[in-house]
């Protein structure tokens, strides 16, 4: 299984290293994508850590079965202002999941949630056009993650693994980080 995860200058640390971390001790490929302006591979994150990732999505290659989508302000704004990115995510029939402001700010004004359960982080539910809003923390469909934010990052990251490697390989890597 590999993933995408799109990292755009602002984005929420906790939410893309979790995820990234997670997937990578359940053995998936991850491939961290910089999402920025001037063709650099270094993003700074929402609380000025900076990260240097795999590659520019301007070079992206090939496909993957999870395209991730960390929240924070401005970095969903940074992803929803992102031409490529939002042509990927509208050709894409699954496989994408989004937590805190992403879901909203992206998938919602993309018209992705229509019709679908979804979460994200208080106060953006209105963006979430047409969707099912539940306010759980994390909700998995098919082919569908969305979560309400920092404090549930790990819960996100183990959804994704849940969707790919299935529930016994994420209590798995769970209890190896004794959550």
């Amino acid at each position: 299984m590999k993933s995408f995860v799109f990292l755009a200058p602002g984005f929420e640390e906790i939410e893309a290293v979790a995820s990234i971390d997670i997937m990578r001790r359940a053995g998936m490929e991850v491939t961290t994508v910089a999402v920025t302006a001037d063709g650099s591979e270094a993003v700074e994150g929402a609380h000025g850590v900076p990260y240097v990732a795999d590659v520019h999505i301007a070079e992206l290659e090939g496909d993957a079965d999870w395209f991730v989508l960390p929240g924070g302000m401005p970095g969903a704004t940074n992803l929803y202002e992102n031409e490529r990115l939002v042509t990927l995510l509208k050709e894409r029939e699954g496989g994408i999941a989004a937590i805190c402001a992403a879901p909203a700010v992206v998938l919602g004004q993309l018209g992705l949630l229509e019709g679908k359960p979804a979460t994200c982080y208080p106060g953006f539910e209105e963006l979430c056009k047409g969707a099912e809003m539940t306010g759980a923390p994390v909700v998995s469909v098919p082919g569908l993650i969305t979560a309400k934010g920092p404090a549930f990052a790990m819960d996100f990251g183990l959804a994704i693994v849940t969707a790919c490697l299935g529930e016994e390989k994420s209590e798995e890597v769970a209890r190896g980080m004794l959550f």
